[in-house]
């Protein structure tokens, strides 16, 4: 099996743009949503094709200083995506954090996904934050993959607590990796 993980140029964009609807869908359980009136997994009825809803990703591709959208490749196709921000996209003294992770559903319980994060963790040094879910009901799979490969990554030495953040009340992980 042979693992690549790509910074994705825009015209490329397409292809996480293509997966973002089943992250979502996957993210619906973890957090009860509901698609809109349309079937689009947003809040507001504003997206009423996948098209619209497409355009809201572009900022991806218009800040390559401080954005960076990273596909996640199986034996060449398409199997997930990890996005990572870097200031003003991140909270006060954070340089790197995970915004969005996601691996199609065929390619989990394979190690892709920490050896993408691992992959990630070592092309940017310095000072990284995560949020997930903090329900152990719904999302008990997520956190114990985050708690792991932050664990083997730093032999244990990182921060994990329950938190108020941008996106509401969270479990949060930090470490440095200076």
């Amino acid at each position: 099996m042979d693992v690549s993980v790509e910074l994705v140029k825009e015209e490329e964009s397409y292809i996480i743009k293509n997966l973002y609807p089943l992250y979502l869908h996957d993210l619906a359980e973890i957090y009860g949503h509901y698609p809109n009136e349309h079937g689009i997994f947003e809040e507001s009825n504003h997206y009423r094709t996948l098209n619209e809803q497409y355009d809201v990703q572009n900022i991806w591709w218009q800040k390559p200083d401080c954005l960076f959208p990273y596909l996640i490749r199986v034996d060449g196709r398409p199997a997930g995506f990890m996005l990572i921000t870097s200031p003003p996209y991140c909270n006060k003294g954070i340089d790197y954090f995970v915004h969005e992770a996601f691996l199609l559903r065929p390619f989990r319980g394979k190690g892709i996904a920490e050896y993408t994060a691992v992959e990630l963790f070592e092309r940017y040094r310095g000072k990284w934050e995560l949020f997930t879910n903090p329900s152990t009901e719904t999302n008990k799979r997520g956190q114990q993959f985050w708690r792991k490969t932050i664990g083997n990554y730093t032999n244990d030495n990182f921060v994990e607590e329950f938190g108020e953040t941008f996106d509401g009340f969270k479990l949060i992980f930090r470490f440095e990796n200076r």
